[in-house]
């Protein structure tokens, strides 16, 4: 173990996640389950949350973004699916078939690449096809089809596609879904258009965890939800949405807690500045502490002098500017704070509470954002 992690660490329900897995296989019935686990599983740590997955059998897939992810989910002990959402370089082909990935197909000439190795070494490969209906990232339109068609014909280990998925860009920001509609009616025809080109696949999916929670429409054959796996909804009006339909509260918990250590208290006078740019400054006695986390850390910048901490169940206000790796928050009015007490920047500390929403709400962001930028440097540690 590093010898400064006892400085700054993250915690990591086992029981959470069990508990967000099983809402999750609730809403999805029968349908397979695909847990999402790009961007270091959303901040959480892919070694970490594979380990736990690894505990259940609900979870049929994962989802990343690239090959680097998908290794690290391999050398985790992962052996069941594992489907790549990201792109991958022609010259990166062979990793897919090592490493046994399903790619996510968006790009006629890498379909034809993973076709010609794949027939030289005699190996089927599973490849999920991603139609655009409106979001206008990774994705083909009707026009493309033809020519995707005829590169699945052409291979024998690639035959037509496993998969046939799409992205919905407007389901969660809002409680008005008409363009979630549009899009749906997009991949149904597309769909249809797959077959009479006589490639359709064996399943679809187009369910993210706001698509999940909300419409069983969505679900097809596999739902593929990421936020709600880590204990948060989507959005405000997600949640307000699936209240509105009749929807039960009490579905996710936060899997992620953050936590550091005093490592300095200081005494300061009237009328004196607080760190960088002298943004703050005391109006009275006061008391400080001094933090080792920073906006390296993914504490973001923004949240200077906006944000609290949580310091023996109070609520400690930042001062001053966040810097790379310190800040500093006023313990005033916090009795019996010493050199090492334990700080809470996300998670429980005895009555209080902070989540990834506070935090988002002081940058001006999504609670997306706050938990995928969080270090992969820091220690993680897995708690029941």
């Amino acid at each position: 173990m590093p010898p400064d992690v006892k400085l700054q660490w993250i915690e990591l329900s086992e029981k959470a996640l069990q508990k967000n897995i099983t809402s999750l296989k609730k809403l999805a019935g029968d349908k397979l389950l695909s847990v999402c686990v790009k961007a270091n599983a959303y901040g959480h740590g892919i070694k970490e949350i594979v380990t736990m997955l690894l505990k259940t059998n609900s979870v049929e897939y994962l989802t990343v973004h690239s090959m680097r992810e998908a290794i690290k989910c391999r050398r985790a002990g992962w052996r069941k699916k594992i489907m790549l959402l990201g792109p991958v370089e022609l010259s990166d082909v062979d990793a897919v078939l090592e490493f046994d990935v399903e790619p996510v197909i968006f790009n006629v000439e890498f379909l034809k690449q993973i076709g010609k190795r794949a027939d030289r070494f005699n190996r089927k490969v599973n490849t999920h096809i991603k139609l655009e209906t409106g979001t206008n990232r990774q994705g083909i339109i009707d026009k493309d089809i033809p020519a995707f068609a005829e590169v699945y014909k052409k291979f024998k280990s690639l035959e037509k596609p496993f998969g046939a998925s799409m992205h919905f860009a407007n389901i969660e920001d809002t409680t008005n879904h008409e363009y979630a509609e549009y899009q749906l009616k997009e991949f149904n025809r597309l769909c249809d258009i797959l077959a009479e080109h006589k490639i359709k696949p064996d399943f679809r999916h187009t369910a993210s965890s706001a698509a999940t929670i909300l419409f069983s429409k969505t679900h097809f054959d596999m739902v593929r939800p990421g936020i709600a796996v880590y204990g948060y909804w989507p959005s405000k009006e997600t949640y307000l949405s699936h209240r509105l339909m009749g929807g039960e509260n009490n579905l996710f918990d936060p899997v992620l807690s953050w936590k550091t250590r005093v490592t300095q208290i200081k005494k300061l006078e009237t009328d004196q500045f607080i760190g960088y740019g002298c943004t703050y400054r005391t109006t009275a006695k006061s008391k400080i502490v001094i933090l080792p986390v920073g906006y390296y850390d993914g504490y973001g910048r923004a949240m200077s002098n906006l944000a609290y901490v949580l310091i023996n169940g109070k609520r400690s206000p930042l001062r001053g500017r966040i810097c790379m790796n310190l800040m500093m928050a006023d313990i005033t009015d916090i009795p019996k704070v010493k050199l090492e007490s334990e700080v809470t920047l996300v998670g429980a500390n005895g009555s209080e509470s902070l989540s990834a929403d506070n935090l988002a709400d002081w940058s001006n962001t999504i609670n997306y954002e706050i938990l995928s930028r969080l270090s992969p440097e820091i220690y993680r540690v897995i708690v029941p």
